[in-house]
């Protein structure tokens, strides 16, 4: 039984532009304990879809249009102001993109740290002081008393994430939201972050629901992959399947745009052209004009998201149907 489930989930924000549609018709689920990448370029929904789930949307502005999320047989979108606070935080915790900016610069380390575990856990202050100090070592970091009185702009970047993992995990969620974890971070520094929220999943039965533009990251962390663009899915299904056997063209035209070991030399694929404007989308096919495959069709409807549960593709002439029986011919 899935953990949450997104079931057809359209947003829509108000502008000066008119309404622009962040998400449109977006489904899919995670189940306990696993890791459910969702990938795309900027612009593409992500973002915007996990912040439905925390209910931190900006209203008025954000509109739901439909559709729901469903965590433990309820609709979070039909929570209370106070139901949702109760969860945010404790069943349902994020780890957000900018850890310079997502702590309070007023606050200690050490008070960011206790005030989840006194509200939701009911900890007494001093239970939260020790929690806190375990949980920064559980991150890695030392000198862990001096840096509950520490405040965020005296840690370095790689520091400030690990006390964001500390904070998100405090309380034991079901689901955690990892928001790009690793953007600014050095190469050293984010592949010890990816190890340590992989810990901690495995070690908590967490279920992770991972944003990021990285391939790679995809690849070393998630069992099953959402790709969107323009505000839809285009491709899901398991992790491996859809990097070995990609089948829309924008997934195709990611993986070629990924840098491979042992391949200096080798120039880069760029995808042509641009996101189109989500405030004045194209009638059709959203990735038609940079899409060497788009035929008049493309450019005429949106084509439907189609296969079974395990694999699912949104392209005319590219999906789980085709491809098995591209199979069959072969085999």
């Amino acid at each position: 039984m899935a953990l949450i489930s997104f079931e057809h989930l359209s947003i829509a924000f108000d502008s000066d532009q008119g309404r622009v549609r962040a998400v449109q018709d977006v489904s899919f689920s995670i189940e306990p304990g696993q890791t459910v990448g969702v990938v795309g370029e900027s612009g593409c929904g992500k973002s915007v879809t996990a912040m439905a789930l925390m209910g931190l949307l900006p209203r008025p502005d954000a509109v739901i249009e439909g559709g729901a999320i469903i965590f433990e047989g309820q609709d979070l979108l039909a929570l209370r102001p106070r139901q949702m606070t109760d969860l945010r935080g404790n069943a349902l915790s994020m780890i957000f993109q900018e850890p310079m900016t997502a702590l309070n610069p007023v606050l200690t380390i050490g008070e960011q740290l206790m005030e989840p575990l006194i509200r939701h856990r009911g900890e007494s202050p001093r239970g939260a002081w020790q929690r806190s100090i375990a949980l920064i070592g559980e991150v890695g970091l030392a000198r862990a008393e001096s840096l509950m009185h520490s405040y965020p702009h005296q840690l370095s970047g790689g520091m400030l994430q690990r006390i964001m993992i500390a904070m998100a995990i405090g309380c034991r969620p079901q689901l955690l939201i990892a928001d790009e974890p690793t953007t600014a971070l050095d190469v050293t520094v984010q592949a010890q972050i990816l190890a340590l929220l992989r810990q901690q999943a495995e070690r908590n039965r967490m279920a992770m629901m991972l944003i990021t533009h990285d391939l790679g990251v995809i690849a070393q962390m998630a069992q099953h992959v959402v790709v969107m663009y323009a505000g839809r899915i285009v491709e899901q299904g398991p992790t491996r399947r859809i990097l070995e056997h990609p089948l829309h063209p924008y997934t195709r035209g990611l993986i070629a745009s990924r840098p491979l070991p042992g391949q200096r030399r080798r120039r880069l694929y760029s995808i042509p052209g641009q996101v189109p404007d989500l405030s004045a989308l194209p009638a059709g096919c959203a990735f038609a004009g940079r899409c060497d495959m788009a035929a008049d069709r493309c450019r005429q409807s949106v084509p439907p998201l189609v296969g079974n549960r395990a694999r699912q593709a949104a392209c005319f002439f590219s999906s789980p149907v085709t491809e098995a029986e591209s199979q069959e011919r072969h085999e």
